[in-house]
């Protein structure tokens, strides 16, 4: 389990995966939230449907790859989280023109 080091900083941001709402410290990306609420998946392969998460946390092995407010296969350790961000998880085979 990730947990964060103790800190005295108390302002947060707070936006939504997958529906449910969540706060972090500002400038945390968007991969560290996912870890810390314990999501260790966020995504899944589109043939096999393997389970894929965070693993470099510095854009080189695209495995975070996340819906951010409506654009897919954004890598989401590569974005910091803002205020009222939405942000969901690719499950699988991605429909194109879907909404």
């Amino acid at each position: 389990m990730f947990r964060r080091r103790p800190s005295d900083a108390a302002a947060t941001v707070t936006l939504t995966v997958d529906g449910e709402t969540l706060s972090v410290r500002p400038g945390e990306s968007v991969a560290a939230a996912l870890l810390l609420s314990g999501r260790a998946e966020a995504r899944a392969t589109a043939v096999s449907g393997a389970p894929r998460g965070p693993y470099c946390m510095m854009g080189v092995c695209f495995e975070c790859l996340v819906s951010i407010d409506g654009v897919g296969n954004r890598q989401a350790c590569m974005v910091e989280a803002t205020d009222g961000m939405r942000v969901e998880r690719q499950m699988g085979v991605r429909r194109i023109g879907a909404a």
